[in-house]
Formats: C-alpha cells, structure tokens, sequence
C-alpha cells in the first residue's frame, strides 16, 4: 500500500517550490455566489439502519492490515489500527461528519467555543456531565492539562510524533465548575477543534514512563462505547468489548474482533467465513459481487458476469466448447476420448470447488465509496531535471488527470473525478479546484517548457559502452536507413514547428534561407519580448504568459519551439536524455498504482521524457526512496484533513537547513516549497475568521500547483466486503464510525444503502 499518514489527525500526515518571480493567483472562491467546495463526490456506504432494526449481541470480525505496535495515537509507530481502536475506546471532542468537517460529539461535549481573542484566545469546554472514564472518574481539565503537557513539545522526554497545536497553548484550567475546561493560547491557533482528539486519561500522559510505554500494548482506562480486552500479537488481533460503564447508546455488539490479515488472504477468509468485514481491492470486489448477483436456480451458477455481462458456461467454457468436449469424449479416437473424460472429471471438481466458493460468497455484498485521501503523482525537486521548474511543470502538463481517474474509478462504477486540491477534497469547506494556477493538460505546451529548459529532441547522446547511439547520431542513422524517403509532416502538415501563443501559424513563417523562424516574429524580433498572450488576447508587461489564471512561469515564454514531432523523439539536453526514475512499490496491493504508472509513462513518452521503472519491496518503499529522496516520480497518497492548515503545512513546507547541514524536509518528500507558501499557512492557522482562513488555503493551494511538486489525480477507491445482514458498517467515507450503531439486522429488516452509490456529482467548482 502506498497510503502516507493512516494513523489519527494527530499523526496522520505522517508515515505517511522553487518558483521565480511574482505569481499571479487566480481568482478565488468568494468572487462568485456559488460555493467552490462543492458537494462529496461520494455517500457513505454502510447499510444504514436504525438502532431498533440492530439485533442485540454478536461479534463482529473485521479485517486489519495489522495488529498496532502502539495504542497511542500520538506516538510515531500509530497506524490505522491505533486509530480505529482510538476511535471506539477513548474520548473525542470532535468527529468527521459526511462531508469531512468537524462537528461537535455530543457524548462527551454539551459544548465548546472560543470565548475570547484579546489579549488572548480562550476556548471553554463545558463537559457532558455524564462522561466518565472506565474507572468510575469524572473526564476534567486534569486530563486536558496532562494531555496538553505531554504533547507540547517542551520536555523531550515524551516520544511524541508531533505537538502542532498543542505548542500554543499557554494554559489550561478549570474552568467556572468540575465540567467545564477553560483553555488559554499564547497565540491564537484556528485549528483548535483538532485539539483532545482522542483524549487520554492523565493516567497515560501523565508521565512520560506512562506515555511512552503504559499505552502501547494496553488501555487499562477508556471512555467510549468499547474497551480494550486484549492485544493478542501471537493471535494477530485485537479484542474490543463493550464498556459497562459507557452512558451513551448501548453498544450493539458484544466484541468487535479486529484482526490483522493480509490483503490477498481476504477472500479466502471471507470463502472460510471467517471474516464479516474487509477491505478488498477491484479483484476481490469483481468476484464478491459476481457471487452476489443473480443466479441459475437450477445449477446455481451466476447469471452475469462482471460488470453486468452474461455469464460463460461452466469454468467460463462456451456452449460451442462444451458440445465440443462432449464429441471427443464419445468419439471412435479412444485415447483422445479417454483424455477428454479425465479432462472432463478435472472440470467438474474445479466447477464444484468454484460454486462453493461463490456461494460462500454469496452471503457478501460489495459497499463503495471514496476513501478521504488522494493518490498524486510526487515530482522530486531536490536534483536532477526535476530541479528545474520549467520540466517540473512540464511533466504535470503533459497528464491527462481526467483519463487517469476514469482507468481507476470508472470500472468501479465511482464517479471519475480529477481532485483539483491539495488540501481538501469535493464537499469539504476548504476545497476549490486551484489547478488552473498550472494549466489544463497541454502536450504543445509541455513540449514548449522543456524547449526553454534546454531539452530539444535530436540532442547528442552519450553514448555507454555497448549501447547504440542516441539522440542527433541515431537520427542521422534513422535517416540514412530510409534512403531518401520523405519525412513525415507534422499536424496541419506544417513545418513541425509549434510557438507557444502562435497556433496559427503556417508555412510562411520562414527565414529568407527557407529554415524555421523558431522564436521570431516576420519583422525578425524575439516574440516572448512582445508580452502578447497568445491564448488570452492580454497584455502584460512582463511577457510572461498567464493564461487560464496561470503563474508567470507556468507557461512557457512566447516563442520557445516546440516540435510536434516531439512525441517520438526523445529529449536530451548536455549529451544527456531526461529520462525519470519512476519508483513503485511491487506489492500484491498495489496493483492499480503500477496501471496508472503506466499510463503516466506513455503520456510522458509523448512529450519526449524517458521514464526507468523500478519495482521496490513495499517495506522499503517509502523508508529507502520516498523520504530519502531516491526518486524522481512516485505514487503515493494523503490523507484529507478537516484541519489542512495545521495538517498540511509540513507537506508543503519549504525545507530548510539542518545544523549538521542535511536538508529538513519534515514530510516534504517532494523537498519543493516556498516561502509565500509557507507564510499563507501561518496566516491561516492564526486567523479565527473561518472565510478568511479558507481564501487564504485555497490561495496556499494555487501556488503549490504552480510549483508543480505534486500533481492530484484521483480521490482513492473504497471497496469493502460486508456481510449483507451487517448495519451501519462498510465504506465510511469522509464520516467517522458509529461503532455503537454497528450490529447484525434483525430478520426481515434491511439497511438503507445509497440507490447508485457514490455516483452523485459535485456542483462545478467555481471562481
């Protein structure tokens, strides 16, 4: 898997813009009565159902990719585990609602509001009176106070993973009663609903002995619906059982199981009934809905095949095989009939084990919907081609975002959008489509910026030892070979030569010689000195090309060549070819990012970039080459977070230097940044002002796609198995579990499941 930051929001965006001049920021939302963050691409899938429907008692048994090392969220080693036991043991002040925005947890607040801003913000917390920890003690402010001790980053002896809010508080204290938490900011911090989610009890992050080690393998004291029985590692599982002394809605199962099993062993434990809940990929998917589908009530077999087509015959063989089959074995050629019959005998074991397997799957149903995180392609900025902005922006031109999100979602049936943010995704508040900031996908244009970087195809190559030349000295040998015969024109049969902001062009635009006039204008004057934009109409006096609300820079200067015949030509610039090292994990569960792969590399080969594939061991993949910056193109995911300026500013931090002169990229792995960047994170996280702090992410956004370190693709598939008498269980999406709500339906009753899941459309994003 290549999912950075699966942990809790307080490790979640952890493992997991070298631009010139003044950028223009297009406009932004605000400017228009429509509302850019749109809607979810996705619902919940879950098969909802009310609690009255839920039959009491049972055990649920939910697949996990691992058991945790720790079961402190806020410890570098917590994963998605750490955080699904979080979640249904300990207090949460906030939780994600179906469009990825923090909305208050009435079990634990009645509620909490910024009281103050001068001289200091003050946030009180009024406590549900009812909310008490396993151990019969009230939740107070000593919990808070303990909390906030351990993660505020001034005494190193806590392990923490990271302190982004809690190191601006400057006290915490009760508050006008027992129930009531007043906390004080030494400055003033907009994120501060991310803050005491989870709590721990102050038995836990009292100490740092308790906080490094008293939560890793237990939680003796908990506050939610379930508790911790046992952390069984031999067993690969954990156990969660119901709190007796939880005053909300009674929990409806005895135990959730969670247990630890690998992605490609799922289906065989769903077959085996040994699971009732599993994330699956579109293999799996294929298969549990076939079995789910309608069936022969004579032989059983499946009707339709994936994606609603008809079924083959037994093991997939046609009517006409089958007749086939048949004549041989009762045919006059005994030993060809004898080998038929035995051949026959194999078919039918093999067709029997397969019904048995599809009707153990039958009892299943497939439940999909978005996960809140994104895939993006990482362009390593540090050395190399990729150093230069121009190649950088170039390489994002030249994808197809759209046709890369439609090879992945489309034949889910999830709706193949292209993520337009960074920082938040369709329907959340932050969000705002800011790719135009780069530029619609433009191969000319692509072609253009590498022209201006000093990449042309023809270029001599160094030749190795033993290897054919490339570049000017193989054209030259290409061209030999064809004796004589014509080259092929370009588009439009013109000269084969594109200026960016000239498109029409032609024939006449040559030097008295008869050779291209690349770069200049008839009267013979340098064309990216007119400042004409080409695609616009406007003027500016800079020269730089600021179409479709482009940065200066994003487009290449007017006048810089571009082939057409670039596409089959390969780049080389200094007796070197650009070619990227494209780094995949080679995982059974990674399987759609090496597709997508694919087709970057055929987009870039259009645009004259080489790429060199290396397939790495998933357990090295980010350790060895992502954070260590042995890459210069990677796939790999974030997380959505309600909380994008304290999230997302370590993504997009400018690194800076260590003092052992090492680079600190803190989860910059595309080690690209700025400082105008850097400076509208920390406007946004100081602002209380929730309209402000949005235009000013969204501005953040913009110039993140301008320096082209990373390119969106495509919000991450959700596939689970469920069992289809399961409620309020399946693909969650951007809403955070009820785990209390979570049972077995009662016989005759149904959960409700959207009617086309996640097949509902966003408004249009607009500016």
């Amino acid at each position: 898997m290549s999912h950075v930051g699966v942990g809790p929001r307080a490790v979640m965006r952890s493992v997991a813009f070298l631009t010139a001049g003044v950028l223009a920021v297009p406009a932004l939302a605000g400017c228009t009565s429509e509302d850019p963050s749109g809607k979810p691409l996705a619902e919940q899938d879950v098969a909802a159902a009310a609690r009255a429907s839920v039959s009491d008692g049972g055990t649920l048994r939910w697949a996990v990719d691992s058991v945790p090392d720790t079961l402190n969220a806020f410890q570098s080693d917590a994963d998605a585990t750490t955080t699904r036991v979080a979640q249904a043991v300990l207090p949460s002040m906030f939780r994600m609602d179906e469009a990825g925005s923090p909305v208050r947890n009435p079990d634990y607040l009645e509620s909490a509001e910024v009281v103050d801003t001068e001289p200091k913000q003050v946030v009180v917390y009024k406590l549900n009176q009812q909310a008490v920890w396993s151990d019969g003690r009230e939740i107070g402010a000593a919990d808070f106070a303990a909390q906030w001790r351990a993660l505020s980053g001034k005494d190193s002896a806590y392990w923490t993973a990271r302190n982004a809010g809690y190191d601006r508080i400057e006290k915490i204290e009760r508050g006008a009663n027992d129930l009531e938490v007043k906390v004080t900011f030494s400055r003033p911090y907009a994120d501060w609903k991310a803050l005491f989610t989870p709590l721990y009890p102050k038995d836990v992050t009292g100490t740092p002995d308790a906080f490094n080690d008293g939560a890793r393998r237990a939680l003796k004291v908990s506050a939610g619906p379930f508790a911790v029985k046992k952390v069984d590692t031999k067993g690969d599982q954990v156990v969660l059982t119901g709190n007796p002394r939880w005053w909300g809605e009674p929990a409806k199962l005895d135990q959730i199981v969670l247990r630890a099993v690998p992605r490609d062993d799922r289906v065989s434990e769903l077959v085996a009934g040994e699971l009732d809940l599993a994330e699956i990929d579109p293999e799996t998917a294929d298969e549990v809905g076939l079995a789910a589908g309608p069936r022969d009530p004579a032989t059983g077999t499946p009707l339709m095949g994936p994606g609603g087509t008809p079924a083959a015959g037994p093991q997939g063989r046609s009517a006409a095989q089958a007749l086939r089959s048949w004549a041989i074995a009762n045919g006059s050629d005994e030993e060809a009939a004898e080998e038929e019959v035995l051949a026959r005998e194999k078919r039918r074991e093999a067709e029997a084990k397969a019904r048995r397997r599809q009707e153990a799957l039958s009892g299943f149903e497939v439940r999909k919907s978005l996960e809140p995180a994104y895939t993006q392609l990482a362009l390593n900025g540090a050395d190399g081609p990729l150093a230069d902005e121009r190649v950088r922006r170039a390489v994002a031109r030249a994808l197809d975002r759209e046709k890369l999100a439609e090879a992945v979602l489309k034949p889910l049936g999830l709706p193949a959008e292209p993520v337009g943010s960074h920082l938040a995704l369709s329907g959340q508040p932050a969000y705002a489509d800011g790719s135009g900031a780069l530029g619609e996908q433009n191969a000319k244009e692509a072609r253009a910026l590498l022209a201006d970087a000093g990449w042309v195809p023809g270029g001599p190559v160094k030749k190795k030892d033993g290897e054919e030349a490339a570049g000017a000295e193989k054209d030259k040998k290409d061209k030999e070979e064809k004796d004589g015969k014509d080259e092929k024109k370009s588009e439009g049969d013109d000269d084969g030569t594109y200026i960016v902001g000239e498109d029409n062009k032609n024939e006449d635009n040559k030097n008295e010689d008869g050779k291209n006039g690349v770069g200049k204008n008839d009267d013979g004057a340098d064309d990216a000195k007119d400042g004409a934009d080409g695609e616009s109409g406007e003027k500016h006096s800079s020269g730089k090309n600021t179409a479709q609300g482009g940065a200066p820079g994003a487009y290449a200067p007017k006048g810089t060549a571009a082939p057409a015949d670039a596409a089959a030509a390969p780049l080389a610039k200094d007796g070197k070819a650009l070619t990227l090292r494209f780094v995949l994990p080679s995982g059974p569960g990674s399987e759609t990012l090496r597709t997508v792969a694919d087709r970057i590399t055929d987009m870039l080969k259009e645009i004259g970039i080489g790429t060199e594939v290396t397939k790495v061991p998933d357990e090295s993949y980010f350790k060895d080459h992502i954070a260590a910056g042995e890459y210069d193109l990677a796939l790999y995911s974030w997380p959505a977070s309600a909380f994008p300026a304290t999230d997302a500013r370590p993504i997009y931090a400018k690194p800076v230097p260590a003092a052992d002169g090492s680079l600190n990229v803190a989860q910059n792995y595309t080690r690209v940044g700025t400082d105008q960047v850097d400076q509208l994170f920390d406007r946004a996280m100081t602002t209380l002002d929730q309209k402000e702090a949005r235009g000013l992410l969204r501005k953040a956004d913009s110039r993140i796609w301008a320096a082209a370190g990373s390119v969106p693709l495509y919000q991450r598939p959700q596939l689970v198995a469920a069992r289809e008498n399961l409620a309020n269980a399946g693909a969650f999406g951007f809403e955070t579990p009820v785990y209390e709500d979570m049972g077995f339906l009662k016989k005759g009753a149904h959960g409700s499941r959207p009617s086309a899941p996640a097949s509902s459309s966003p408004s249009s994003p607009s500016s």
